[in-house]
């Protein structure tokens, strides 16, 4: 018989959990509160409870090229960075043309999923819905947890003195949709983070005066990168990821400082990290330093206290008459329908092998799809998270010993601790993370083999975008069209701007990439050479 999979969630990650369960023979059934497939990327007009929230001009910061599913590409005339009604018709789209739909449950809430009482000899789980009033209670033999990390805003009111007095407006930043009601309003953004900057930027052009609240600074990226190029095709590259990881640390850290500052200097806008040098995920807006030199929008340091009228920052200066302070503090992870304790296993801290398998568990029947966040996109890290997890589940993959999956976890926050400031935090290295995953299931291209098979190919893929369709070219779920999707992501990736034909198609050299990034680090070396 058939292994019955409970996915929770029809957004990008539940969708890619369906796909990856039919694959291995598995029989999902998808349940999904609302009454269509999207989850973030479905805008309402308003907010629903339990539901992630997008405001109305959230465009997405990864290029289509680098965040479709690795056999789906999207349409060459799509644009590279997508208004969310563009991406929300491709995720449709996808849904259809995989005949995904028919396995969902739509408008049906899970209510609570628990162990069954032989649990530790079958695995199994009993999942209870609602629908319409009526609850019904089911078993199954997996679950997989797909219903994202952002959907229960995360708000510090206790850490600002006096708000309780404030008297203006004060609301999540996952209860912004558009700027009209703001106009002639003198607004605090509280962070700075994607939401943030992009809710500050955007109200900077109809309220009286934007200032943003941050903390600790942050680096702020443009989507156009060198040469005009989408900034992950240039940055998320095999080759950048070996040398930012082989590099001498002062050499490294020295290269991402200077590759973050490249636009502006941080430091003249305010904007720079407290530490620079750790690879925290940049906020991306392409609009932000301009509108900070137009004076629309200004940055502040953290606030140290609320009066009723206004907000006092750390510095002693004050911003007066406030309309409105809206809380881009980001987001809590929360199952309520699962026991805390599975995934929050020691000191109440996300604890997942891999970021998927709650370690403790007697049988692996438990898998998280999309609890991970990079500077990679979200939809071809879920896809490969679902393939290896439908296949655990289905006993082609085995788990390690629970001893050995602790010290792994326990390895990876010591390095997250170095990376990103947080052992913590969900942030993880993308290409190191996608071939961890990949290399599991037999889906890793072999490098070096490549270069002796096809060396044109193994150039696009190792100096090149790391794209999706990498993860399909070898192993289970072999694609036969990843090699070409490969050799022609320039293409797609220029066709939608050459709307008015002055000239060839341009598309970058990759050996003149290479020897821009190796110039500097040769340098050094020579001059250390030199030196001694």
């Amino acid at each position: 018989m058939k292994r019955k999979v409970a996915i929770i969630g029809a957004g990008v990650s539940g969708l890619a959990a369906i796909r990856s369960c039919l694959e291995e023979g598995l029989e999902p059934t998808c349940f999904e509160r609302s009454d269509d497939v999207g989850g973030l990327w479905k805008f309402s007009d308003h907010t629903e409870e339990g539901r992630a929230s997008i405001y109305r001009s959230v465009f997405t910061n990864s290029s289509k090229e680098m965040m479709c599913f690795p056999d789906f590409p999207y349409p060459d005339d799509f644009p590279n960075f997508m208004h969310n009604s563009k991406l929300q018709e491709y995720i449709t789209s996808f849904a259809t043309e995989k005949n995904l739909l028919k396995y969902i449950q739509f408008e049906t809430l899970v209510t609570s999923i628990n162990k069954c009482p032989d649990f530790s000899t079958t695995g199994k789980w009993e999942v209870t819905t609602e629908k319409n009033g009526k609850k019904e209670t089911a078993v199954f033999d997996a679950t997989m947890i797909c219903s994202g990390h952002h959907v229960s805003p995360h708000l510090p009111k206790d850490s600002f003195p006096g708000l309780n007095r404030f008297k203006g407006k004060c609301f999540h930043s996952r209860d912004y949709k558009d700027p009209g009601i703001w106009k002639g309003k003198r607004v605090l953004v509280i962070g700075l983070g994607n939401s943030g900057c992009d809710i500050a930027a955007e109200l900077s052009h109809v309220a009286q005066q934007v200032i943003i609240s941050s903390r600790s600074g942050s680096w702020v990226m443009s989507r156009v990168w060198d040469d005009g190029y989408p900034w992950d095709m240039l940055v998320i590259t095999r080759f950048q990821t070996f040398l930012k990881n082989n590099l001498p640390s002062a050499i490294s850290d020295w290269w991402y400082t200077r590759q973050m500052n490249a636009r502006f200097k941080h430091e003249n806008y305010g904007l720079m990290p407290l530490n620079g040098t750790l690879r925290k995920e940049p906020v991306f807006n392409d609009e932000l330093p301009a509108r900070i030199l137009c004076g629309t929008v200004s940055i502040k340091p953290n606030v140290k206290e609320f009066t009723e009228t206004s907000a006092v920052f750390e510095d002693g200066t004050v911003f007066e008459a406030i309309d409105c302070v809206i809380f881009a503090t980001g987001y809590g992870y929360a199952y309520p329908f699962l026991d805390d304790s599975i995934i929050k296993s020691r000191n109440n801290e996300v604890t997942l092998y891999k970021g998927i398998f709650p370690p403790h568990l007697e049988k692996p029947t438990m898998a998280v799809i999309g609890l991970v966040q990079s500077l990679g996109a979200a939809i071809p890290t879920t896809d490969l998270q679902a393939r290896w997890a439908a296949q655990v589940i289905r006993g082609t993959c085995i788990l390690p010993p629970v001893s050995d999956m602790m010290d792994d976890i326990d390895e990876k926050m010591g390095k997250k601790l170095k990376w990103f400031g947080n052992s913590t935090t969900i942030q993880t290295d993308y290409i190191v993370y996608m071939d961890e995953l990949a290399s599991f299931i037999g889906a890793k291209p072999n490098i070096l083999w490549l270069f002796l098979k096809d060396p044109r190919l193994a150039i696009e893929v190792f100096f090149g975008p790391c794209s999706p369709y990498q993860f399909r070219l070898v192993g289970p779920g072999k694609w036969s069209g990843a090699r070409n999707a490969i050799l022609t992501q320039w293409d797609r990736s220029l066709k939608p701007m050459k709307t008015r034909v002055v000239g060839g198609v341009h598309k970058p050299c990759l050996y003149s990439h290479l020897l821009r990034l190796l110039a500097v680090p040769v340098l050094l070396i020579a001059l250390f050479l030199v030196l001694i």
